[in-house]
């Protein structure tokens, strides 16, 4: 549950544009979870908010451990997930040893992000069948102890991207309904999911955190838009 909630007490720099941990794990290791799990406890798991790329490499590492060989976890996010929601472009990529990246490198069009939000949205549920365990998508979203209201407890954000600009919180001056939650991709790249509203708006535009884009002005604006 650490690990799901970021705060499993590893030290790992997730700062981009030098080449720190997350660029180093990205691009130079072959191995990325043995590197993300090689790194040293810097606080009390548990007790600190730390969003780190290598813990969700960490994670994948584990659950893929659990399969009997390792085509069958390869297999496992088609069978499971994609195929049943009917997303033929997703692809999510490995690193050289075969450990699904989870933190980054899944691709997939909007229309196949839409199914996703919207699965998450029928609570893991899927043309009648559930997916997921009962339950889990709302657990996914109940506050992470040590977030203080930014993350939930199963690798969701509880408010928007902060847009690459200093100091306010990251959805200061936005009209956004309570129950709103977020996956947050690069530069500007989003799913916010308002399950009160039934409504996902997906922003696949790729825009520099040079330029403090925030979603959130999108999702504010649709909302408006339904209420009209």
């Amino acid at each position: 549950s650490d690990l799901l909630a970021m705060s499993s007490g590893l030290a790992f720099n997730e700062d981009y544009g030098d080449v720190t941990d997350v660029t180093r794990m990205l691009y130079l290791e072959d191995d990325m979870a043995m590197f993300g799990a090689a790194k040293p406890l810097a606080e009390n798991i548990g007790q600190r908010f730390s969003y780190s790329s290598g813990t969700t490499v960490v994670l994948s590492r584990i659950w893929q451990n659990t399969f009997p060989t390792n085509q069958a976890s390869l297999a496992y996010p088609r069978t499971a997930l994609f195929d049943p929601l009917n997303m033929q472009t997703a692809v999510l990529e490995t690193d050289a040893s075969d450990t699904f990246v989870g933190s980054s490198y899944l691709y997939a069009s909007a229309r196949d992000w839409a199914r996703f939000a919207l699965f998450l949205l029928q609570e893991g549920q899927w043309q009648g069948e559930q997916l997921l365990p009962e339950g889990f998508v709302s657990y996914m979203q109940e506050d992470a102890p040590a977030a203080v209201g930014e993350y939930g407890k199963a690798q969701v954000w509880l408010r928007g991207p902060a847009g690459g600009g200093p100091g306010n919180e990251a959805d200061e001056g936005f009209n956004l309904p309570d129950d709103t939650y977020w996956l947050s991709g690069h530069d500007g790249q989003s799913v916010a999911l308002v399950p009160s509203l039934n409504l996902a708006v997906i922003r696949l535009g790729l825009t520099p955190s040079s330029l403090h884009y925030k979603p959130q002005a999108l999702l504010e604006a649709t909302v408006a838009a339904l209420d009209e």
